[in-house]
């Protein structure tokens, strides 16, 4: 059991499925201000030096943006996936109830306050 009641449950389903929406828009978004950005820039010969390197740091954030978005993405189905099986508002190392407070303020959280400030202690 999750602890979550139904209209946890599906609060937070609804808040994970509008930030879905949310980050494919973005995505969508971030997509349309560039070409493909798996092809190199074009090199522009009349271009300055500076020019040319102005473009190349705009289509790295622009690259950089698109990549945190589609991660985001991941995190946010991830956890929406986790309502079909059963297991959401679970720790995903403990498998005790995550609680509703550290869900309510971050839905996508994946484990524990135990267990997450144990594994971020090791990172240090």
């Amino acid at each position: 059991m999750n602890g979550l009641g139904e209209q946890e449950w599906a609060s937070m389903q609804a808040r994970l499925e509008r930030a879905r929406i949310a980050l494919l828009s973005q995505l969508a978004d971030d997509l349309d201000h560039t070409t493909d950005l798996r092809l190199p820039l074009p090199h522009v010969a009349e271009a300055s030096p500076a020019d040319n390197a102005s473009q190349r740091t705009l289509h790295a954030a622009v690259h950089e943006a698109a990549a945190h978005t589609a991660r985001q993405l991941d995190i946010v189905r991830h956890a929406l996936a986790k309502f079909g099986a059963q297991s959401y508002g679970l720790c995903e190392h403990c498998g005790e109830a995550i609680g509703y407070s550290r869900l309510n303020a971050r839905p996508e959280a994946r484990f524990c306050i135990n267990c997450q400030t144990r594994m971020e202690q090791r990172q240090r």
